[in-house]
């Protein structure tokens, strides 16, 4: 019972803290699971986001629910999964309430000009740990920057990245087996 509480808390309060999104819960989920509870490897982690990537849904759900499925199974999931959006839910739910009371104030308006340039900051950081995790190198930076690129500029939907890179992985996987 007390690592349900515990894996419910750390989603909470990753998912209560962090702005940006699922892209800059990484770096706080990463820590908790990998480096303090050890539930994770690097390595499982890595393949936990990008399996989340390619899920539908929302990006930390998909996590949480990979990763309390691997602690805890089925029930690790709906706890982690709960953790993870409860604290959004109720967020978005007090901000719909009173948003448009505040939303022409200058206030309001200075704080969330101000928030955007940390929320990018908070997105960049994953980018990077991941790429170190998933072993990508000065030498092999050139691939994810042009399917970025083929995405950003001419609109190339990512669904037909993701296919294009899992047939191109399943078929350099096994020309390398052939040739051992």
């Amino acid at each position: 019972m007390k690592l349900y509480l515990i894996l419910f808390w750390i989603f909470a309060k990753i998912g209560t803290f962090t702005l940006g999104g699922g892209y800059a819960m990484l770096p706080l989920i990463e820590r908790e699971l990998v480096d303090k509870g050890g539930w994770l490897d690097r390595k499982e982690f890595l393949d936990s986001v990008a399996v989340a990537q390619a899920a539908p849904g929302i990006m930390a759900i998909n996590v949480a629910i990979l990763a309390g499925y691997k602690i805890k199974r089925f029930p690790g999931s709906v706890v982690a999964s709960l953790g993870a959006a409860l604290p959004s839910f109720i967020i978005i739910l007090l901000i719909a309430l009173f948003f448009r009371d505040f939303q022409s104030n200058p206030v309001v308006q200075r704080v969330f000009m101000g928030v955007r340039p940390a929320v990018v900051a908070l997105i960049a950081v994953p980018v990077f740990t991941l790429a170190k995790t998933a072993g990508i190198t000065l030498k092999t930076a050139w691939f994810p920057v042009l399917c970025a690129l083929a995405v950003w500029l001419m609109k190339v939907s990512p669904v037909y990245i993701v296919l294009a890179a899992g047939i191109g992985g399943f078929f350099y996987m096994r020309r390398k087996r052939r040739t051992r």
